[in-house]
């Protein structure tokens, strides 16, 4: 991918005077600069200005130089509390580095403030990336402290009323990770919540519209605040597993209060802190937008592309795991593999996934023996391939998937007692596998993260693996059961194994995933999300006259679900009827422009999927050009008025590239819609759109 060059500037012994400016790193665009007592930290689209205040820094002026917004702060405190210690920050320092370019992310400037609370130091890491409006902060702790702040939210009904402005007051009874003290009565303010744990969740994003009024907590990994008197906005991603499942949780994560916005729940206790070792806490991304809804979701989203770039070779994938068809692992062995992989090309897949039963070891989901995820290393031989179902080793499985072209992938669970104590040795193992056989996709399960020290030792074992992969090992996360790192905590690592549906228990519904991955879109990159498409053939008995029941949709269809995630096809192809080979044809199709069709911001249209909307997905590409993929569920109506983030006005061309639909030239009407006709229920469409000049 080609990167636009900067030219870094470091000065000798980390800083020079000039004009009584202390620079200490800048490159054509990103900078972080000290003036007297003032840090600015910002590039061609945002500026954060902080009071130095010894280190333990300030803010005072947030500034949008994109739409000209600048708005001044009035807190007179820091923006970090992380300990009852009110002793005067010490030993203040400023470092930088240019973070050169890597196959994960791009460059970026790494602006590093240091100090000290007495005996606690504390580090604040921000990034801050080329025309990106955006900047990330992530704080590190080390030494000893008496207490952080952390007591649960008290309930509001438990405050006296308000009769003075003595009464208004509230005293700070949480650590807080970052704060922005506004002037202003009418910020609209919007906190988004997630949920994973799949297996038990369906509804998984949860939003809360407001305006602050008195000091009150909310919970969510976003909040979006937009100034109702200057229509200008910014959020806050706080980037942590989802609220429910985070580290020292006391129920918030946000604190608003009139124009005061505060970040709670900071993921760890003094108990994880320690003096030989620096401690993460969660982290903060600030970004600023224009106002509108658009832009918001397009800065957020453009930072979240940061964090780990999409390259076609790496991150494209059209993934077969069979699982889906509930064999568990009595099938797994060289002859069923060597079969499925042949059935995998016929139907175009990229990949094929050996679920738990490979290993010689046996998990407690084995139909064969009764095994355990607890002291895996007990068994040395553990995450070798089982003799009896692979007397050849992997080797006949990775070499008749090179002949057909699919690259074959394995199912791992990390040793879990101990907070992953033996993570080294998990490393090792997932490393041994790829140096041996050339396996570089993981899909990571049966994860809990109970503690810091384990969310820690997790990270070192991703970190490790790629230390010595050169980074080319990917992970699929999955999200499905116990405490694990959720949407936002650990994106760099791979992609995310969103849910478990199975007909066998009649809980797949195609406009369920359809709508789950809908919902996500909005605020987290579906190119980022594996999404699974079932055997329809398989349990049509249970769902009885259900009009939902997967029976009722072509295998088109239900591939098409996943397209604007990464597709995940649960079953066995050797349960597959002759006529479900015919998808291949689609999906040769739409792995001529997944790629492309990613790489936009792609974002939610249309009406919620309820089984009868019309509904779909927009990839915003830039110059006016970028896709749609828009289906007509079981409803009545031939042609769909569709809710773009298309403007009032603008003539498109909407050439089609998959689907049912027919090329057409259209003019968006109010509210952005789109009239788009589909002769057929449960069908769908895929165009490349161009706005015409």
């Amino acid at each position: 991918m080609k990167r636009k060059k900067c030219i870094v500037f470091v000065a000798l012994f980390c800083g020079f005077l000039h004009n009584n400016v202390l620079v200490y790193a800048s490159s054509e665009n990103c900078y972080g600069l000290l003036k007297n007592d003032t840090l600015y930290i910002g590039n061609q689209c945002v500026e954060r200005t902080f009071l130095w205040n010894g280190g333990n820094l300030k803010t005072l002026r947030l500034e949008n130089k994109l739409s000209g917004w600048c708005e001044n702060t009035y807190s007179n405190q820091p923006d970090l509390i992380i300990t009852r210690n009110t002793d005067a920050a010490s030993n203040g320092k400023l470092s930088t580095e240019w973070v050169k370019e890597t196959i994960i992310n791009p460059a970026f400037l790494k602006v590093t403030v240091s100090f000290s609370l007495g005996e606690l130091d504390v580090q604040r890491v921000y990034r801050v990336y080329d025309n990106c409006p955006v900047i990330g902060c992530d704080t590190y702790l080390r030494g000893t402290v008496n207490s952080v702040f952390g007591e649960k939210q008290g309930n509001v009904a438990d405050n006296k009323n308000i009769e003075s402005t003595k009464d208004m007051k509230s005293s700070q009874v949480t650590a807080i990770l970052d704060r922005f003290a506004f002037k202003g009565q009418h910020w609209h303010t919007k906190t988004v919540e997630f949920t994973d744990v799949t297996d038990w969740n369906n509804n998984l994003v949860w939003t809360r519209d407001f305006i602050p009024y008195r000091k009150l907590s909310y919970r969510g990994n976003i909040l979006f605040a937009e100034n109702g008197e200057s229509k200008s906005g910014f959020f806050v991603l706080k980037e942590a597993p989802c609220s429910g499942v985070q580290l020292a949780y006391k129920g918030a994560d946000f604190i608003a209060e009139f124009g005061h916005f505060m970040v709670t729940g900071i993921g760890i206790t003094e108990k994880d802190i320690s003096p030989e070792k620096w401690t993460r806490t969660y982290s903060c991304v600030l970004g600023v937008y224009d106002g509108t809804e658009l832009d918001a979701l397009k800065v957020l989203r453009k930072y979240q592309k940061n964090v780990r770039v999409l390259t076609k070779g790496r991150d494209e994938m059209v993934m077969m795991n069979t699982w889906g068809d509930r064999s568990q692992d009595t099938k797994v062995n060289e002859e069923f593999c060597l079969s499925e992989i042949e059935k995998a090309a016929r139907l175009g897949f990229t990949h094929f996934q050996i679920d738990d039963g490979w290993q010689v070891g046996k998990s407690p989901n084995s139909a064969l023996a009764k095994g355990s995820f607890k002291n895996i290393w007990d068994n040395p031989d553990y995450w070798k391939p089982d003799p009896k179902k692979y007397p050849h080793g992997l080797k006949p499985i990775v070499e008749k998937g090179r002949k057909f072209g699919v690259e074959i992938c394995l199912w791992f669970n990390p040793s879990v007692q101990n907070d992953f104590a033996e993570w080294e040795k998990d490393a090792q193992a997932i490393t041994e596998l790829y140096r041996k056989y050339g396996i570089r996709v993981f899909k990571i399960d049966g994860v809990n993260i109970p503690t810091k020290r384990a969310e820690e030792n997790l990270r070192c074992l991703f970190e490790k693996v790629w230390e010595d992969t050169n980074h080319a090992v990917v992970f699929n996360l999955d999200v499905t059961a116990g405490r694990r790192g959720g949407y936002h905590l650990f994106n760099e690592y791979g992609n995310i194994f969103l849910e478990n549906r199975y007909t066998d228990w009649g809980n797949y519904y195609p406009y369920w995933t359809l709508r789950n991955l809908w919902m996500l879109s909005k605020y987290v990159p579906t190119e980022k999300l594996q999404i699974e498409f079932l055997n329809k053939w398989r349990n049509s008995d249970k769902y009885g006259d259900d009009i939902f029941a997967p029976s009722h949709y072509s295998f088109d269809y239900l591939f098409a679900i996943s397209m604007a995630g990464q597709p995940l096809a649960w079953m066995e192809a050797a349960n597959l009827p002759e006529e479900a080979y015919g998808l291949s044809s689609l999906v040769e199709a739409y792995k001529d422009i997944s790629y492309d069709f990613h790489s936009g911001i792609i974002l939610p249209v249309g009406e919620e999927p309820s089984g009868t909307s019309w509904t779909g997905f927009q990839s915003l590409k830039g110059n006016g050009e970028g896709y749609f993929l828009l289906f007509r569920e079981n409803n009545e109506d031939n042609i769909g008025k569709i809710e773009t983030w298309l403007k009032e006005g603008e003539h498109i061309e909407c050439t089609l590239v998959l689907g049912d639909g027919k090329t057409q030239d259209s003019l968006v009407k109010h509210n952005g819609v789109l009239e788009i006709e589909l002769p057929k229920k449960n069908s769908f469409v895929m165009y490349k759109y161009k706005i015409r000049k």
